[in-house]
């Protein structure tokens, strides 16, 4: 059996099938110029292209939707990932004016910080926004 046999078009395009659609690309293969193909995904796992879509292919911006490569933008972080990022720099910072100095970490701070992962941990509910870090 020869590469074309398995891979009937010459480009593909991969995607995470389990992901939200559009999904990102994840991978981009030129099957027939590869000398071992055994690491590629079956085709009926790919999305093949025409040599124009190889051509005008991109590092990030483009995903599949419905079997078609479409452009792609990721999704904004929710709150709550924002709320975890937020505390992990909070906690540096605090480390960083406080504890690294044996200074008592203020209540402003430690305020701060459980409200953050209060929204980090989907106890807070309510919240729409991050809270404001302290001065």
């Amino acid at each position: 059996m020869t590469i074309q046999d398995q891979y009937p078009a010459q480009y593909y395009a991969q995607y995470d099938h389990a992901a939200a659609q559009p999904a990102p690309v994840t991978g981009w293969f030129d099957v027939w110029n590869m000398s071992d193909p055994s690491s590629v995904p079956d085709a009926a796992d790919l999305v093949a292209l025409t040599e124009e879509q190889w051509l005008a292919r991109t590092p990030t911006g483009l995903g599949v939707q419905d079997g078609k490569v479409v452009a792609y933008a990721a999704p904004a972080p929710t709150l709550a990932q924002q709320a975890k990022a937020a505390l992990v720099q909070a906690q540096a910072a605090t480390w960083a004016k406080f504890g690294s100095l044996g200074q008592t970490v203020t209540d402003a701070w430690i305020t701060y910080q459980k409200a953050l992962a209060a929204i980090a941990d989907g106890s807070d509910t309510t919240s729409t926004t991050l809270p404001s870090a302290p001065s």
